[in-house]
C-alpha cells in the first residue's frame, strides 16, 4: 500500500520535541542511562538563561530538554496527565502536550517492557488496542492495531513504547471530528488516509 505524501511542504519527520525539566542530571541519568538514548548535543544558554540539551531517538530524530532556572512547577492535570493511561485521569489542558510515543520492534516489545520494569521503572499496563467497544484486548489477536505500555519521567512527563502490529489503511478513517463543544462535525471530509507498515 502506498503511503500519501505531502504535496506542499518536504517534511520528513520530527527534528525535535522541546520539554522543560526541572534537573538536567536527573533528565540524563533518565534518558541516557535508564532508556539508553545517546546525548547528542549540550547547550548552556547565553546570559544565564538555561540549558538545552539533545538526546537521539532514532531516524535522525531528536528529544530536547530545556532547564530554565526559575521556571514554574509542573502542572499535572494541566501540562501533563495526572495518570498514565488506563490508570487514571489522562486528560491535559488545550495546546498541552500529552505524551510521546516511542516507536520499539513488535518482536521486541514485551521484552522491552520487562527490562523497564527491572530498571525499576513504574509502568503501565500493556494495552493492547483494537477496534472493540473497549478499544483494548487482554491478548494480541488480529484487530490490535498498535501495542502500548506507559510510564513517566522524573518530571512528570507521559511517555509510551508502541509498536504497530499492522498496516492501517483507509478504513481506519471512520470517525467524524467532533467541534469545541462536543457536537460531531459531519460532513467534513476526511482524507489522505496514511498507511502505516506493520513491523
Amino acid at each position: 500500500m502506498s503511503t500519501p505524501t505531502n504535496t506542499e511542504f518536504e517534511i520528513r519527520g520530527v527534528n525535535h520535541l522541546a520539554l522543560v525539566c526541572k534537573d538536567m542530571a536527573e533528565t540524563v541519568k533518565f534518558y541516557r542511562d535508564v532508556l539508553g538514548m545517546p546525548l547528542t548535543k549540550t547547550i548552556d544558554l547565553p546570559g544565564g538563561m538555561g540549558q538545552h540539551f539533545f538526546f537521539d531517538i532514532g531516524n535522525g530524530d531528536s528529544l530536547a530538554f530545556f532547564w530554565f532556572p526559575g521556571a514554574p512547577e509542573a502542572a499535572p492535570g494541566v501540562a501533563s496527565p495526572v495518570a498514565l493511561p488506563a490508570e487514571g485521569d489522562m486528560r491535559t489542558a488545550h495546546g498541552s502536550m500529552n505524551h510521546i510515543a516511542f516507536d520499539v520492534p513488535a518482536e521486541k516489545f514485551d521484552d522491552y517492557v520487562a527490562r523497564l520494569k527491572e530498571k525499576g521503572v513504574k509502568t503501565s499496563m500493556v494495552l493492547n488496542h483494537d477496534n472493540s467497544p473497549a478499544q483494548v484486548s487482554a491478548t494480541v489477536t488480529d484487530d490490535v492495531f498498535v501495542r502500548s505500555v506507559y510510564f513517566f519521567d522524573p518530571d512528570g512527563v507521559c511517555l509510551e513504547f508502541a509498536s504497530w502490529t499492522k498496516a492501517l489503511g483507509p478504513s481506519d478513517i471512520a470517525h467524524d471530528p467532533v467541534t469545541a463543544d462536543g457536537t460531531k462535525a459531519v460532513g467534513v471530509i476526511l482524507r489522505d488516509a496514511v498507511a502505516v507498515p506493520a513491523e
